[in-house]
């Protein structure tokens, strides 16, 4: 049995899909154009090989993990190489996209006559869950074979997609509550009995805070266009809607803070009781 798969892009999660996949010896071609010298050197050390848009189009199966607002635009770039190719490969879009942008890529790469496959990546890169959903769904299944962990959700494309918006908006969205009331606390004075009073009556939240909050920091940048997915497919439901689009601008001003001063990280380290 042979595999050629291409994985784009080699950021953390992808470039840990790859490993698992090379280790079982498939293939796994990306696309290293315009990437950054930590992005080739994690596809070095995964086994991934650099390949045109052509070769890509050219494989079994195309995994794409980006940020959410790149998903659709690479859809769009590979869909002339994905027209010319006479292997039609397996689009299967692992992003954090709402059900309706999921079915946008689904249209996209029909137009070239590939099946889209709507995946859903939950999980630590070292311990990734794939799950997918749509009528193509179980041609990803073999994968399981190939060092991943893929599971099938019962339901057209969106059902996987919708998952991963439900997952994150309760995992990532108590990581903006917690951001935005240790801020609130620290600037207000009451930080320390904040602490306290959590360590007491709710101490495994408190726990939970001193772990995923300042995780949260370098990824704040990469989390502002998930929070508009949520947001999206929350859609009528104008409240909650209205709290990821807040969650949106929050992480926005955290990812300024971070790449500047970090006066606002500083106030919430201080209210974890974390040194600086």
């Amino acid at each position: 049995m042979s595999l050629r798969v291409a994985v784009i892009a080699p950021g953390a999660m992808g470039s840990a899909v790859a490993a698992r996949l090379t280790t079982q010896k498939a293939t796994v071609l990306t696309s290293l154009d315009s990437r950054s010298a930590a992005s080739i050197a994690r596809a070095a050390a995964a086994g991934m090989e650099d390949a045109s848009l052509e070769a890509i189009a050219g494989v079994d199966m195309i995994l794409t993990i980006l940020p959410p607002v790149d998903a659709l635009p690479l859809a769009e770039r590979l869909l002339p190489a994905l027209t010319a190719s006479s292997t039609k490969p397996l689009y299967i879009d692992c992003n954090a996209l709402s059900p309706d942008t999921k079915r946008e890529v689904a249209a996209c790469v029909a137009e070239a006559g590939c099946d889209l496959v709507d995946g859903c990546i939950i999980g630590m890169p070292t311990a990734p869950r794939l799950y997918v959903s749509g009528p193509a769904a179980p041609r990803a299944l073999p994968l399981n074979d190939w060092g991943l962990d893929v599971l099938l959700v019962d339901g057209p494309i969106g059902a996987a997609a919708a998952l991963k918006m439900c997952y994150a908006g309760i995992n990532k969205g108590m990581s903006a509550l917690g951001a935005a009331f240790l801020s609130a606390a620290a600037r207000s004075g009451a930080a320390d009995a904040l602490r306290r009073e959590m360590a007491h009556s709710i101490p495994d939240t408190l726990a939970r805070l001193e772990k995923a909050v300042p995780n949260m920091y370098p990824k704040a940048y990469r989390w502002i266009g998930e929070m508009r997915e949520i947001a999206a497919f929350l859609g009528e439901d104008e409240a909650t809607a209205m709290m990821f689009e807040g969650a949106a601008r929050l992480f926005e001003r955290l990812a300024a803070d971070v790449a500047g001063e970090q006066h606002e990280i500083a106030r919430i380290d201080a209210a974890l009781g974390r040194q600086g």
